[in-house]
């Protein structure tokens, strides 16, 4: 049994990743402002991660064997983190985003090295509590919340690359609901040309794998996603299989202009090759991609 404390975890894969934790026999605490309740069986510690007197005070002189962060957008909420959890946790597991690789472009899938934290610039003082800069930002404001985690460790950490997320019938972002409604309509669908494939993950594998990294060893960063890229002609073929419609009618945007959500100019994909040579073993997305948009399409 390991004493395990998650930062947020209150909706998507984050509250999945709890049930794992508790199935398995962990002694769960969850830190969040009070908007969710927590699971039976779980302690729940109300405080703002953004306010570093009450985290400290939240958490109090708990221990913990591993601190799963599902919240950590910005290096300011990394660096407050790093400064309350030291001497707290003997491990720490950020969960970060594919869109970290905002400035790579690698065909066969970016490695984790691609990356070299010690080089990115973190720059707490940009205005990272405005939601609007936040939004425009989110890759960058992950990339460097890895980096002030990487420097000069305060403890053992991981931060982990999460593949685009489908599945469920709680996916909150929309981006399926996107192509539903064009194809209802006969609307053209805004893509990239030339387009590139990306890297995808199961919203219940996602949860499996944060579940089995909390109680791993390793250390550093991570990708996670299963075998199978997918283009947006393959996320659209799986929604009109699921809703119907008539053939998708694409429109190419010019270089800048926003496109539809999966449609990406740039081939940075990733590689899982680090996580499978730890020892996890991915799906395809071809096991389960028609599937995750039922779940999601039709509820």
């Amino acid at each position: 049994m390991s004493r395990v404390c998650v930062i947020g975890g209150s909706r998507y894969f984050g509250k999945r990743l709890i049930r794992r934790l508790l199935e398995r026999g962990d002694e769960v605490t969850v830190v969040n402002r009070g908007s969710a309740p927590a699971p039976e069986g779980v302690e729940l510690l109300v405080a703002d991660r953004n306010d570093e007197a009450a985290l400290r005070a939240a958490v109090g002189d708990r221990h913990f064997d591993v601190v799963v962060d599902q919240v950590c957008y910005t290096p300011v909420q990394a660096a407050i983190a790093r400064r309350v959890f030291e001497g707290r946790t003997a491990r720490y597991v950020m969960t970060s985003t594919i869109e970290v690789y905002e400035h790579e472009d690698a065909p066969g899938g970016v490695p984790e090295d691609a990356i070299d934290l010690s080089a990115v610039t973190v720059r707490p003082e940009l205005p990272w509590g405005d939601p609007v800069f936040l939004d425009e930002h989110y890759g960058e404001g992950k990339r460097q919340a890895e980096a002030v985690f990487a420097a000069a460790p305060a403890f053992p950490y991981v931060t982990v690359r999460v593949a685009h997320v489908l599945g469920g019938a709680d996916d909150f972002t929309g981006r399926l609901e996107h192509y539903a409604d064009r194809l209802r309509a006969g609307e053209p669908i805004a893509v990239d040309v030339p387009g590139h494939p990306s890297t995808y993950i199961h919203v219940e594998e996602i949860a499996d794998f944060l579940a089995w990294v909390a109680g791993a060893e390793f250390t550093g960063p991570v990708n996670a996603h299963a075998h199978g890229p997918l283009d947006t002609a393959d996320v659209v073929a799986a929604v009109r299989a699921v809703t119907g419609g008539p053939e998708p009618v694409y429109r190419p945007v010019a270089a800048g202009e926003p496109a539809s959500p999966f449609s990406f100019a740039r081939a940075y994909g990733m590689s899982n090759a680090r996580a499978e040579g730890l020892g996890f073993r991915f799906s395809h997305t071809g096991d389960w991609l028609t599937a995750a948009v039922a779940e999601s399409l039709t509820r």
